[in-house]
């Protein structure tokens, strides 16, 4: 004697199924997929926008005298290197967001072009006013380089692997610190400070072609949760505001009277 059962339960027993095989490949490591050689590529290359974002700031700040003294900008000195800081420590945790829903490999390009490309603009400046704008510019840019190769690691290798290669990341800001400055000084006196920005586009472009060849798809894991907008938003303009009342200040004198 058969038993029939109803067409729910049927289909409640399918949706109840799943496929052993398919759970094993959405929970392992990205890097798992990977062959070794195409693992090895994408992490130099991952390691090269690093080492261009620790390097900008070290061999820039060797430049600034010369800088100054062409553009007569001793007035901005130090907006040069806080409009970088600015715009990328603001504008991290946007880049971040976005990776997690839409992939993390497109925006990781994206930062890569916006830096490469305030790079040239920088080189081309011709008044500090322009310079400052275009390192805010390379600033968007290292926003997004910085975190970004911290989670394409995490998405390439387990747990367990993770910590060593970390380590290896984080070893080029010792080794940003300690060439950084020689670089700097030694391509100021002899090409001329507009090539301590020239000198990240070669590299910016072996590591964009290397990650848009051998990186693979990389997708988002979870969408955008428009509750945490706000607070995003106000990490990101909350600081400029500050910091454009404090320029305007600088350059605005009011004199201050106290009455008896």
């Amino acid at each position: 004697m058969t038993m029939s059962t109803p067409a729910g339960g049927t289909t409640a027993a399918r949706a109840t199924t799943t496929d052993p095989s398919a759970t094993t490949s959405s929970a392992q490591p990205w890097g798992l997929t990977l062959s070794r050689k195409r693992i090895i590529l994408v992490v130099v290359s991952l390691i090269l926008g690093m080492l261009l974002a620790a390097l900008d700031q070290t061999i820039v700040g060797t430049a600034l005298p010369h800088i100054v003294a062409d553009l007569n900008g001793l007035q901005h000195y130090a907006w040069v290197a806080t409009g970088y800081l600015l715009a990328s420590t603001a504008s991290m945790p946007i880049w971040g967001k976005l990776s997690d829903a839409y992939g993390r490999k497109r925006f990781f390009i994206i930062g890569m072009i916006i830096f490469v490309a305030g790079s040239a603009l920088s080189g081309q400046s011709h008044s500090m006013n322009e310079l400052i704008a275009f390192r805010t510019v390379q600033g968007l840019g290292a926003g997004a380089i910085m975190p970004l190769v911290q989670a394409i690691l995490g998405d390439i290798f387990p747990p367990a692997r993770m910590a060593r290669w970390m380590g290896v990341l984080m070893s080029t800001f010792a080794v940003a610190t300690i060439i950084g400055p020689l670089l700097g000084g030694w391509i100021t006196d002899t090409v001329g400070w507009r090539w301590a920005f020239y000198v990240n586009m070669p590299v910016g472009v072996i590591a964009l072609a290397n990650v848009e060849i051998d990186a693979g798809k990389v997708e988002g894991a979870s969408p955008i949760d428009v509750r945490q907008l706000p607070s995003d938003i106000s990490a990101m303009t909350k600081q400029p505001i500050l910091l454009a009342f404090r320029y305007v200040g600088d350059k605005t004198d009011i004199p201050l009277t106290i009455k008896k």
